[in-house]
């Protein structure tokens, strides 16, 4: 049996063994990225999430044959340290990071957020992180580091 195909932060991957393992799963395990984590199992937080093409998606209970021949982004794609995306660079300026459990499932909803629309009101932020869940208390901070990031990327 053919394993699975897919890009993983740009470059192709193909993994064998279950395809209706999660996402998840195989991000983590064989794949060996640490970004997207393990919250509740059910869709419901979004410490999971990663980018399926240009949508945010919980990668807990996406099954490894749905994203064939996609293209997948985890936080390890995002940015770089030497070169970190614009919404990590406002997340770090509005101070936005707490414990860090939830904020890479939050960087990656806001990333296809500006992907979709680059010029959100914060209104559509909060709508679009509304299934992202954190306990730290800094959600207004969030909301200003997605609008800065936006800002920063739209055209002069």
């Amino acid at each position: 049996m053919p394993g699975i195909r897919f890009y993983l932060n740009g470059l192709e991957t193909e993994v064998d063994g279950d395809p209706d393992r999660s996402l998840l799963d195989i991000l983590r395990g064989p794949l060996g990225m640490t970004g997207p984590h393990f919250g509740c199992g059910a869709n419901e937080c979004g410490a999971c999430n990663v980018i399926v093409d240009d949508r945010a998606v919980a990668s807990c209970d996406t099954p490894l044959w749905s994203v064939a021949d996609k293209a997948v982004t985890t936080i390890e794609g995002l940015g770089s340290e030497r070169q970190p995306h614009p919404l990590q660079r406002a997340f770090i300026a509005e101070q936005a990071l707490q414990c860090g459990y939830c904020v890479p499932g939050i960087l990656m909803s806001a990333a296809a957020l500006l992907r979709q629309n680059p010029d959100p009101t914060a209104a559509e932020v909060k709508s679009a992180l509304d299934r992202n869940l954190c306990r730290c208390g800094s959600h207004n901070r969030i909301v200003k580091a997605v609008l800065r990031a936006a800002a920063e990327m739209a055209p002069r």
